[in-house]
């Protein structure tokens, strides 16, 4: 019989659906040997690494939650070298990696109608030690700094309430945009693959997959190596980032086609990255590279 994990974070803002529409079918799936991974509070990467020593060759994975069980998952098949198969079930705040397979239910992964795709990520480098695989996006810089504002007690609590949390997660940003984006300089002074960039680039983005941010339109990259798109943008000023919004949700998320980007800061810095909501910051470093992997994970496509 054929092993089944599902991945689910017990402390998500919508556990109770992954319980009642997921959890609670599992007795009902036949010809699966059925395991579980909660998400423990140790973060990403740890979560990763305890997930990949669990998998063996031929195992399939369904990723039930928000785009950080997505990444847990993702990374755990990659890092352990198996043969598997990766399932995303939408139940975060974003979605984007669900949005970029087409995957809404048990139905959807499940049975005669899947389908099978390859999905090749970005792979991020700093300072030479790759840091994390990201399958849909990555930015570094304003961007990513806000991203801790979502572990703030008040906010999660509050994101918990009801199916629109994703409204008000753009609520919770508008109101730290505005307060945060005169404070400092959120990209030292760098070079982007040799040339010097303007000293008031705010923030760098690299799109791989469907979906940025929920509303974000990007493009198939995610299913071909060696090719995805990036750009840099001084998003502290409020009408580029109103052009760029609008340019990305009507029609998609400016950039160029690159194989490969190489950011290196003229002085050792201290820099936040972000990989689909989970982020990092790095003091200290002199480069960050962003390419895509030779690696694939086979996922279920609708």
């Amino acid at each position: 019989m054929k092993r089944l994990f599902i991945v689910y974070n017990p402390r998500s803002s919508r556990f109770c659906d992954v319980k009642k529409e997921v959890l609670s079918h599992l007795p009902r799936l036949k010809g699966y040997i059925i395991g579980k991974y909660e998400v423990e509070p140790i973060g990403v990467d740890k979560n990763a690494a305890k997930f990949a020593k669990l998998l063996k060759d031929g195992d399939f994975v369904i990723s039930a939650g928000g785009d950080a069980t997505g990444v847990i998952s993702a990374n755990a098949i990659l890092n352990s070298s198996k043969d598997v198969t990766l399932a995303v079930l939408p139940y975060g705040n974003f979605n984007d990696l669900a949005r970029t397979l087409g995957t809404k239910t048990l139905e959807d992964i499940i049975g005669e109608k899947s389908r099978f795709a390859h999905l090749y990520p970005l792979d991020i480098i700093v300072d030479g030690k790759h840091w994390r695989y990201a399958t849909c996006y990555v930015t570094i810089g304003m961007t990513a700094e806000a991203v801790p504002l979502f572990d703030e007690p008040k906010i999660r609590k509050n994101l918990q309430k009801g199916h629109k949390s994703s409204w008000r997660s753009y609520i919770y940003l508008v109101k730290w945009y505005f307060k945060n984006r005169r404070k400092k300089v959120f990209i030292p002074e760098f070079k982007l693959n040799g040339k010097l960039q303007p000293t008031k680039t705010s923030d760098y983005a690299a799109v791989n997959g469907r979906s940025m941010c929920r509303v974000m339109k990007g493009g198939y990259d995610y299913q071909v190596p060696q090719k995805f798109r990036s750009t840099t943008d001084r998003l502290t000023n409020f009408w580029r980032l109103f052009k760029l919004m609008a340019k990305s949700i009507l029609v998609r998320t400016p950039g160029i086609e690159t194989k490969g980007d190489i950011l290196e800061f003229t002085k050792p810095s201290t820099v936040s990255l972000q990989a689909e909501g989970e982020y990092q910051t790095f003091e200290n470093i002199k480069t960050i590279e962003v390419k895509k992997t030779n690696k694939y994970i086979k996922v279920i496509q609708k």
